[in-house]
C-alpha cells in the first residue's frame, strides 16, 4: 500500500513520534495507519535502548503535594536538551510521574518503573517514559526522586521552571493547613531553602567530622592572617569560634536571615507564625534537587548539529 508526505504528518500528529520513525513505520506496514501506529508503540522500547548511550543532563524538577498537604513527591527526569525539557509532552510526564510517586508510594527507581502507572494501569512508568522517548526522539531517563509524609504540612516549590526544586516537611502542634497565613508562610520558607545553599535543617544534624574538618580550615585562615599576630591565644580564638557559628548559619537553614525579611532568623519568622494559632511548628526535614547537578553536560557546536540534520 503507497503513502504520502499526508500520510507521514498525520502519522506524527496522531502518535507525536519523529518524521523518520513515522516513515519507517509506513514502509514497515505497507502504509496501513493502524498498524505503523501500533507499530511505532512496539518500537518504543528499542527506541529507547538505541538513545542509552546518550548524554541526558537537561530536564526539570517537579513536584506534587496532595491537596490535604500530608504527602509530597518530587522527581528529577532528564532529557538531551533544554527545548526537549521544557515542552509539554516531557513536562506533562513529569508531573503524572511526580503524582503517580505520591499514589504508589515506590521505594527506589527499579520498583517505580515497574509499577503499573496509576493513571492507566494498563502501562507503566517506564512505558511513559518510552512514549516520551518516542514522541520527542531524545533520551529520558527517571533520575532520582524523594516521597514525604508529615502530619502536619508537606510543602514544594519549583523555581525556574523545574531548574531548582524543594520539598518541605514542617510538623505542627495542630492541623494549620486550613490556614492561609500558615500555607504562605510554608511556601516562603520552600521558597527561602531554594535560595540559599543551606545543607541541613540544624546544627545537631552537621557531621562531627564536618564541623572538625571545617574548623581546622578555619583556624588556619585565623592563624595565618598577619591583622591576628600577637593576639592573646583567647582572643584568637574566640575569633575561630565567631567563624564557625558563621559557618554554621550558612550551611543550616534554620539559623540563617529570612530571604524576605532579614530581621528575622527562619526560625524565628516559622515561630512567629505557629504563635499566632497558639501552637508550634519544626521543620522536620527538606530535599533539594537542581535540575542536572552532578551530570556530564553534552557541549555540541550548534551549527554542527544543524549541518549533521542537513548532511552538510
Amino acid at each position: 500500500m503507497a503513502f504520502t508526505a499526508k500520510d507521514v504528518a498525520a502519522l506524527r500528529e496522531q502518535t507525536g513520534a519523529g518524521m523518520m520513525d513515522c516513515k519507517k513505520a509506513l514502509v514497515a506496514t505497507d502504509g496501513d495507519m493502524e498498524k505503523a501506529a501500533e507499530y511505532l508503540r512496539e518500537q518504543g522500547v528499542s527506541v529507547a535502548a538505541k538513545k542509552a548511550s546518550r548524554i541526558a543532563s537537561e530536564g526539570a524538577v517537579m513536584a506534587y503535594t496532595t491537596p490535604d498537604g500530608k504527602t509530597g513527591a518530587m522527581v528529577e527526569i532528564n532529557c538531551e536538551s533544554d527545548f526537549v525539557g521544557k515542552s509539554d509532552v516531557f513536562i506533562e510526564l513529569c508531573n503524572n510521574v511526580a503524582k503517580h510517586i505520591v499514589e504508589a508510594k515506590p521505594q527506589n527507581l527499579e520498583q517505580l518503573l515497574a509499577q503499573p502507572y496509576t493513571g492507566d494501569a494498563g502501562l507503566t512508568i517506564q512505558d511513559l517514559v518510552n512514549a516520551a522517548i518516542s514522541k520527542t526522539g531524545e533520551k529520558i531517563t527517571v533520575r532520582r526522586f524523594v516521597l514525604v509524609e508529615e502530619e502536619g504540612r508537606v510543602e514544594s516549590y519549583i523555581h525556574m521552571g523545574g531548574k531548582i526544586g524543594v520539598l518541605l516537611a514542617i510538623k505542627t502542634g495542630k492541623d494549620l493547613n486550613n490556614e492561609q497565613d500558615f500555607v504562605e508562610a510554608c511556601h516562603d520558607i520552600a521558597l527561602h531553602t531554594a535560595w540559599c545553599s543551606a545543607k541541613y535543617a540544624y546544627e545537631n544534624e552537621v557531621p562531627e567530622e564536618e564541623v572538625a574538618h571545617e574548623r581546622e580550615i578555619l583556624t588556619m585562615q585565623v592563624q595565618n592572617d598577619p591583622k591576628n599576630a600577637g593576639k592573646p591565644e583567647a582572643i584568637v580564638e574566640k575569633i575561630i569560634s565567631n567563624k564557625v557559628k558563621n559557618y554554621y548559619k550558612e550551611v543550616c537553614l534554620i539559623d540563617q536571615d529570612f530571604v524576605k525579611d532579614t530581621s528575622f532568623t527562619v526560625k524565628q519568622y516559622l515561630d512567629n507564625v505557629a504563635a499566632k494559632f497558639g501552637t508550634t511548628a519544626q521543620i522536620v526535614k527538606f530535599e533539594k534537587f537542581v535540575m542536572g547537578e552532578g551530570l556530564e553536560k553534552k557541549n555540541e557546536n550548534f551549527a554542527e548539529e544543524i549541518a549533521k540534520i542537513t548532511n552538510r
